[in-house]
């Protein structure tokens, strides 16, 4: 279903571009294309225009690891991984992968084991431990780890065989609603209102993505959660940025005032999270169009596990084929989180146009797992291990840009896609979370 969408595309390059088996390339340039069809297929239903597109594989891959390439005033930002975030080796000679990246995640996981403020001491706790034993009470504690598995055992797994049911991305109509698509405006998804409720990279890039084809995004965040200032930035070109709190009656009355006007909800809470404060697929108004985006998808027994593209990697096998099995090894990008982000751009694209065609609600459906899963359906490559590390300093510039912000002058990729008649763009700069009032300005963007 998604290769079918890039039917009028041209990818160039090839894999293998940096080392690692899997083709990051390809599931990159795919994911980034089919978001830029689908916008262009919104911009011809609008216009009548037809356009090209065209995607660099290696160019695509670099996009799997956009964060790395951000320079704030030129210099390299601080550090966005945690210390204690990485792989430990079991007593029974498995490993665990343990996310820390947030304070209260890393905090939970050291008082779980028992462990003191040391990475030689939490290792020292997790080799007392059992591989399934600590998935089990990881998981049980609401903190964020995996037991790192063979793609085989993976295979049989209870989720991996549920997500085995699922499509990678789904688009399902869910309800009645008018035939809407906004008229006028220069650019495919001119005159549409997104809310990115999401974090960290996957979501946040999905709003990114619609943002650079002409919606006007607007960015919630809690004033409570923590938060990785690099991936802000990186993810927040084109955005304006809220803070609600929907633990107050007042900030559920703000998000309602905000959902109502807009045209997509985005959200990569945990299953349930949001239906349960009354911003489910269903409660938000006739004609909209929602995205659930989640860790391993919405069926199977870890459907309400918090997860992270790193962790993903672990359960599912990846990181086992990226190294072996006795040292495992993530791999140098994150094609995950940025496969999802910029699938479920596509999903929203292509719900937008249906909704235009022929009316009603519809609903957006993907995960992290499901990506792995099919990110792996793609087949390895041979002679990756001799491939570069990088792109070519030239190679890499060429695709880079400058952008003034109130962060400072950020220096990051540009968008990837290139398009005939409307090259994507960002129109709003990268801006501190809270940045704006919780409400949508009357000026959109152009």
């Amino acid at each position: 279903m998604i290769h079918q969408a890039i039917r009028n595309v041209l990818l160039t390059g090839a894999d293998p571009v940096f080392p690692t088996p899997y083709r990051i390339g390809e599931a990159g340039a795919v994911a980034i294309a089919a978001a830029a069809q689908a916008a262009a297929d919104v911009w011809e239903w609008r216009t009548g225009e037809r356009q090209s597109v065209t995607v660099d594989r290696r160019h695509a891959a670099a996009a799997m690891r956009s964060a790395t390439y951000l320079k704030i005033d030129g210099a390299d930002p601080p550090p966005s991984w945690d210390p204690f975030t990485g792989l430990y080796p079991t007593g029974d000679g498995r490993h665990v992968f343990l996310h820390c990246n947030f304070p209260h995640h890393r905090d939970g996981v050291l008082a779980l084991l028992g462990a003191r403020g040391e990475k030689a001491a939490l290792a020292e706790a997790v080799a007392a431990r059992g591989g399934q034993e600590l998935e089990d009470v990881v998981a049980a504690a609401g903190l964020c780890g995996a037991m790192t598995r063979t793609p085989e055992e993976w295979a049989t797994h209870p989720q991996g065989q549920a997500l085995m049911a699922l499509p990678p991305v789904s688009i399902e109509r869910i309800g009645e609603g008018p035939r809407i698509m906004p008229r006028g405006g220069s650019r495919p998804l001119s005159g549409i209102r997104v809310l990115d409720l999401t974090r960290v990279l996957a979501g946040p890039t999905c709003g990114r993505t619609l943002a650079e084809h002409g919606a006007d995004v607007m960015r919630i965040a809690g004033p409570h959660l923590p938060f990785t200032p690099t991936l802000v930035m990186d993810t927040g070109h084109g955005k304006l940025s809220a803070l609600i709190d929907l633990r107050e009656q007042r900030g559920r009355a703000q998000l309602r005032a905000l959902a109502t006007e807009a045209d997509v909800f985005v959200q990569s809470y945990r299953p349930g999270t949001l239906t349960a404060r009354g911003f489910g697929p269903h409660d938000i108004g006739p004609g909209k169009v929602y995205v659930s985006l989640s860790a391993y998808g919405h069926e199977g027994p870890f459907a309400m596990r918090r997860g992270f593209d790193s962790i993903v990697q672990n359960a599912s096998g990846m990181s086992t084929v990226q190294g072996s099995r006795a040292v495992p090894c993530n791999l140098p990008v994150q094609p995950l989180d940025y496969c999802a982000g910029y699938l479920a751009a596509w999903g929203v694209a292509t719900a937008l146009l249906k909704r235009a065609e022929e009316g009603g609600s519809w609903h957006v459906q993907l995960s992290l797992a499901g990506m792995a899963q099919w990110i792996v359906g793609m087949g390895l490559v041979k002679d990756w291990r001799d491939a570069p590390n990088d792109l070519a300093p030239e190679e890499l510039k060429a695709i880079s840009m400058e952008s003034d912000t109130p962060h400072g002058r950020l220096t990051h990729l540009a968008p990837i896609a290139d398009m005939s008649r409307t090259p994507p763009h960002w129109v709003r700069p990268s801006v501190p979370l809270g940045s704006h009032d919780p409400v949508w300005p009357e000026a959109l963007a152009v």
